[in-house]
């Protein structure tokens, strides 16, 4: 699907190795789940996390939220095991951590075969690839790893994330030239209602598809930010009916509210209605 019609508004991480927060998140208004097996599970509960996460996935209910798995890095230890075991799991998409080439993609595909694929963009490597690893035809998403690729860079903090500014942009201008979902990193300070509303309104005028969320409390206002308003859907459809008007008149440019509306505008207002239809009629939330 279009990744500019099928929501991916808010993209939660659960740890794969807690059954009450894996019951839990088959009733969270998340448009998808990133079940993880890598940072949120420590060592010595990596096998029991990768059997707690294929029973819950065999008992279903996270419809029709996109189920995606990350596994560790195929070079550690557990990296094979997971990618094997995803291949059992009732997933949608596999994410593989820190991906700096295309070659990545490959070793993981030799294991997964052709189930799609999506990549975390965290290293500076990474960045520097972005275009083929985008280009890759099995990648379908990137994931934006920005705690990482923040200490690969060993940049301080900033709220305008200017010292990530170069690699969102790189991941973004590669994954819009392919075609890909790409999704925001993960806003860290869960209670700052504030500051997470400003990141994800940054992340949309950006371009990004979503944010990724660490906790159930982001969930509200990721969702209101990445989807589109009533003014946009209200002008979205003022727009197509007035270049609709002027092409039955033999022209082809038409004025809404003192702007011009040519044939790519109409295009975009037809994105916009099709993601809110696909909101309200397949998410319900």
């Amino acid at each position: 699907m279009d990744p500019r019609l099928r929501p991916f508004r808010s993209v939660l991480y659960i740890p794969g190795c807690k059954p009450r927060a894996l019951d839990k998140a088959r009733s969270l208004a998340v448009d998808a789940i990133i079940f993880d097996l890598e940072d949120a599970v420590s060592a010595d509960e990596k096998d029991n996390a990768r059997e707690t996460l294929k029973e819950a996935l065999a008992q279903g209910g996270y419809d029709p939220r996109v189920k995606i798995v990350r596994i560790n890095g195929l070079d550690t230890d557990w990296g094979q095991a997971d990618a094997e075991a995803v291949m059992q799991m009732d997933a949608d998409v596999v994410l593989l951590p820190k991906v700096s080439s295309a070659d990545d993609i490959d070793a993981l595909a030799a294991i997964t075969g052709d189930k799609p694929i999506w990549a975390m963009m965290e290293t500076p490597r990474g960045m520097l690839n972005a275009a083929e690893i985008a280009a890759h035809p099995l990648l379908t998403g990137m994931v934006m790893g920005t705690n990482d690729l923040a200490k690969e860079l060993q940049v301080r903090y900033r709220p305008d994330r200017m010292p990530l500014m170069t690699g969102l942009g790189l991941c973004l201008l590669a994954a819009k030239a392919e075609g890909v979902v790409i999704i925001d990193g993960v806003y860290n300070a869960f209670k700052d209602e504030e500051g997470l509303a400003a990141e994800c309104e940054q992340g949309r005028d950006m371009g990004f598809d979503g944010k990724t969320l660490i906790h159930p409390a982001q969930i509200e206002i990721a969702n209101k930010a990445f989807a589109p308003t009533p003014e946009e859907i209200e002008l979205a459809r003022r727009q197509i009916e007035a270049f609709e008007k002027v092409q039955a008149e033999g022209q082809g440019v038409a004025v809404v509210d003192g702007r011009i509306v040519e044939n790519l505008h109409v295009e975009t207002a037809r994105e916009i209605l099709a993601k809110a239809a696909m909101i309200e009629s397949v998410l319900g939330f």
